[in-house]
């Protein structure tokens, strides 16, 4: 006699090892926990003890009993740095610890089968490992949409004889890039551009992640439409079921009955003087400083930056980790020296409630790496912003908050505290008004596209119905997937 059981829907979402993507990929588990979908959410023990340690994530997920944390190792021991030099290894050492418990997870054995799951791009031996066991894979890429056309269109570069490049001139404009032509300079593109393509590690690693999109079920973009529609639509022409859910914290905060500002999914500690520094100032007269989680700076370009804030006479907050500093450099010593010359103008600290922050009316503007989390999160609260990007879609986001959307300026390889000045009095006094009111335009529309009926709104109740008729059956111990179409 057959023996038929039906699987209720299961997702596994699986980020890369970084706080902007953890971060990303904690929305969207909580998006999909609000929709009722049972969410395993695999984590390295490295950033899970970091992240129990020091944000209330615990505590927010404990209301959805379908929630779960996993842990892996990331194969590397404790005492490794794990910074952004080390980036590669990172992501070659937990493959292999990964890729074998992927295949059991992903098995139709296991107490609770998996029946879809949600991974970063760059994890590509994730898809192979869903079509191999039967399980829908959907690629969830926290870059911005921008630089994920033009890793789609790296093929076509090169075999146009744009990639690589000949010649010096790195601000020669990049042609055949369909929806940036005449937009980007060859600086502009992700660093790994300048390399050898037949062997650098980055470009290797985006060839694999684009040759298996196709194999993938879906594919999910952290954007909106209004932002960034051409490039969508260049994407969506490559691989068409494609979501453009963001910006992800307005969708969350647009479905959760009781959004909480100061709910954090931080691995590091933030320090929430911060906020209490910035009670003090007066609207919109102190720019925000920070590079994100990765940027590792020499000694000599943290003075250029302290001089040009210092001179512009314009008050800052200012982010210093305490692993942001290059060679053999002592962080307090350093820090005491800092904290001791910038009194009555800033506030230095290592780490803040960055959400927080950019909220606050004393807040006029950011002077940031460009992240992509942190661009969306500057234009959410309507900041506009100065670009000092570094790596993959840094560089070309800072190109498009200064010539595309118009909302800041870009110092793009550039370290030098009479620019730093300069651009900081630029956006803060001189141009205000100008990247004021282009920001906010900006602002208004995230907004609106996530309000019932917005794009990004439909966009993510219909990724939710095409997780929930992902279902799997198991008849007479087998598995089956059942794809139903809403």
């Amino acid at each position: 006699m057959d023996h038929q059981t039906s699987i209720t829907p299961h997702v596994l979402i699986f980020p890369l090892p970084l706080q902007s993507t953890i971060n990303s990929n904690l929305q969207l588990a909580e998006l999909l926990c609000l929709a009722g979908l049972r969410v395993t959410f695999l984590n390295t023990n490295h950033n899970q003890q970091r992240l129990i340690g020091n944000s209330n994530v615990e505590s927010r997920f404990k209301q959805y009993p379908g929630f779960r944390f996993l842990t892996l190792s990331d194969g590397l021991p404790d005492d490794h740095p794990r910074s952004a030099e080390q980036f590669g290894d990172i992501i070659s050492s937990l493959q292999a610890m990964a890729e074998p418990l992927l295949k059991q997870m992903l098995s139709a054995l296991v107490k609770e089968p998996v029946t879809c799951v949600i991974l970063d791009g760059l994890f590509y031996y994730g898809v192979d490992s869903g079509n191999e066991m039967g399980v829908p894979v959907i690629t969830f890429d926290t870059i911005s949409p921008s630089c994920f056309w033009i890793y789609l269109s790296l093929p076509k570069l090169i075999e146009a004889g744009v990639l690589p490049f000949k010649g010096n001139d790195l601000d020669a404009l990049v042609t055949h890039l369909p929806a940036m032509e005449g937009l980007l300079r060859r600086r502009d593109l992700p660093h790994f551009c300048l390399l050898d393509y037949k062997t650098d590690q980055n470009y290797q690693a985006a060839f694999k992640e684009i040759e298996r999109l196709p194999k993938a079920h879906g594919l999910i973009l952290n954007s909106f439409d209004d932002l960034d529609g051409p490039f969508l639509s260049s994407v969506r022409s490559y691989f068409p079921k494609t979501y453009a859910i963001g910006p992800l914290p307005l969708n969350l905060k647009s479905r959760l009955a009781a959004p909480l500002l100061s709910s954090s999914n931080s691995l590091w500690e933030e320090d929430h003087t911060s906020i209490k520094w910035l009670d003090e100032q007066s609207n919109g007269s102190v720019i925000y400083v920070s590079f994100g989680s990765l940027v590792v700076v020499s000694r000599d370009e943290m003075m250029e930056f302290w001089h040009g804030l210092m001179n512009s006479k314009v008050k800052f907050l200012w982010v210093i980790r305490p692993n942001m500093l290059k060679g053999d450099v002592s962080y307090d010593q350093f820090m005491k020296e800092l904290v001791e010359g910038c009194k009555g103008i800033g506030y230095i600290v290592s780490w803040a409630p960055q959400k927080m922050v950019l909220a606050h009316p004393s807040v006029g503007g950011f002077l940031t790496h460009s992240g992509w989390n942190s661009t969306l999160e500057s234009i959410i609260e309507g900041k506009p912003m100065i670009c000092w990007p570094q790596y993959v879609d840094q560089r070309v986001t800072s190109r498009l908050v200064n010539e595309f959307w118009k909302i800041g300026l870009d110092m793009k390889d550039i370290c030098d505290r009479f620019v730093v000045e300069k651009m900081v009095k630029d956006l803060m006094e001189t141009k205000k008004d100008e990247y004021k009111k282009s920001v906010e335009k900006l602002s208004k529309l995230a907004k609106l596209s996530v309000e019932e009926g917005g794009l990004s709104y439909s966009n993510l109740d219909c990724l939710i119905n095409d997780i929930k008729g992902l279902t799997r059956t198991v008849e007479n111990g087998k598995m089956h997937n059942n794809v139903t179409s809403y």
